[in-house]
């Protein structure tokens, strides 16, 4: 994986964390809800990573 490949990664999974917080700040989700998604987006990292 290039360094811009690892880049593209990273950014993509801060990009969703914020916007898991943020709807979870808004009320918009739950708590559960706010952790399988950072969970489903921990492994899209993960995973991107490894290739």
């Amino acid at each position: 994986m290039s360094d811009h490949e690892m880049h593209d990664a990273v950014e993509a999974f801060l990009n969703e964390a914020d916007d898991a917080y943020g709807e979870y700040e808004q009320g918009y989700t739950d708590a559960d809800a706010t952790l399988r998604r950072l969970e489903t987006a921990i492994e899209e990292l993960r995973t991107s990573t490894e290739e």
